[in-house]
């Protein structure tokens, strides 16, 4: 492909980024030979656009994207920062244009630049034109997060972040003289504005390989012993390995899991980047699930109380995980997180008929196994045996 940046039309298109710099060199040509300059009033008032050229203000992008695939070119068009993040380079290449792009900084490294911080382990995050509650859960989870945000969005997100102990700062009108940093006080927020969210005691880590979340953790259904319990009482490893496998852990989602326990479910789930909520009755448990989470280096939401009361006011849940079946809290949990999946552990077996009619009943496919594991246990003269754990019954719901 030429340097100019042609489509499978034919046509000259070159996406400039803008950071509040004089214009460079090629930035500057190509706005020169432009017949079409289309962009955002504050970046069509920010570049010498020629007489000559028609300009498009760009507010609504399907119709702007249509006003690019129509124009004969060549036509320059005007986005923030680094338009090949998070930006208008993939809607155009979805139509089919493959464009010439001039960077500027994107706006996520002048945040962190502006307040003066590493950023190659911070997890970036849009909630711009896109469903706010993953990119407030992904930043929930992890310890440093960036997060671009959708007009008239940021002082709800930062009043979540900041309830949950994070540190706030706002990157208001990048690169513009109305230019601010500060720490979000949960007010309104002048657009547009960038969010960067971090624990309360940010520390740096050692050198990274890996950018932003770290992936699926070394090793998953952890041994019992990874974990404080009381009296044996925690979902053992074979079982975990299924629940996990159903609950689906990931950055973005958010997981309750209902009469935690010792927390290993939860603890697991939040390994794997997800925002977990236990809940948990026994405030001698919810002190061992802090522990736990604490000792896997993880960030979760304990609330201790009685389900269903404790379920008011939590945020809604992608999936839900219940130990021990009972059906009033299998319930009032489901109505109250609206999840797409729920897994439910059981060990009476005059249980599974009756959740496998609760779960139908809710509008969920029910599936489910038995599992009945059988460890090697070591005999004299370096012989082993199979000692059988007891038999567990795995139901899972999705929608």
């Amino acid at each position: 492909m030429s340097k100019q940046g042609v489509s499978k039309q034919g046509m000259n298109i070159t996406v400039i980024g803008c950071d509040g710099r004089p214009a460079g060199s090629d930035a500057t040509k190509a706005l020169a030979e432009a017949r079409t300059v289309i962009g955002a009033p504050r970046h069509l008032r920010a570049v010498l656009v020629p007489p000559h050229a028609e300009q498009i203000e760009l507010r609504h992008l399907d119709e702007t994207l249509d006003a690019i695939a129509a124009d004969k070119g060549p036509t320059v068009v005007l986005a923030s920062g680094d338009p090949g993040f998070f930006g208008i380079v993939r809607a155009l290449r979805a139509r089919g244009i493959r464009p010439r792009v001039i960077p500027a900084v994107s706006s996520v490294a002048l945040a962190f630049a502006r307040i003066g911080l590493d950023w190659d382990d911070a997890l970036i995050v849009s909630a711009h034109g896109r469903d706010p509650r993953k990119a407030l859960a992904a930043a929930l989870a992890h310890p440093k997060a960036a997060i671009l945000t959708a007009p008239g969005t940021a002082g709800d997100l930062a009043r979540e972040l900041q309830a949950a102990g994070k540190t706030v700062y706002a990157a208001e009108r990048l690169g513009t003289p109305g230019e601010r940093i500060a720490e979000a006080a949960g007010c309104d927020l002048a657009d547009p504005n960038i969010l960067i969210s971090l624990d309360e005691h940010d520390t740096p880590g050692p050198p990274r390989w890996l950018a932003g979340h770290p992936g699926a953790p070394d090793g998953w259904a952890l041994p019992e012993e990874a974990f404080e319990h009381r009296d044996s009482m925690i979902t053992k490893p074979e079982v975990r390995a299924l629940v996990l496998a159903r609950l689906g852990p990931a950055p973005g989602r958010t997981i309750w899991d209902v009469g935690a326990g010792s927390g290993s479910v939860a603890v697991e789930c939040a390994r794997f980047g997800a925002y977990v909520i236990a809940v948990e009755a026994d405030p001698a448990q919810c002190d061992r699930i802090r522990r736990n989470a604490e000792r896997h280096q993880i960030r979760l939401r304990v609330d201790h109380g009685r389900a269903p009361e404790a379920f008011i006011g939590l945020p809604p849940a992608d999936a839900v995980f219940a130990g021990g079946g009972n059906h009033i809290v299998l319930a009032a949990a489901i109505r109250h997180a609206d999840p797409e999946t729920v897994v439910v552990t059981l060990a009476a077996i005059q249980r599974v008929g009756e959740t496998a009619a609760l779960l139908a009943a809710h509008g969920y496919g029910c599936e489910g196994v038995q599992l009945q594991a059988s460890r090697l246990a070591p005999l004299p003269a370096g012989q082993h045996r199979l000692a059988a754990q007891n038999p567990v019954f795995v139901l899972w719901g999705q929608r």
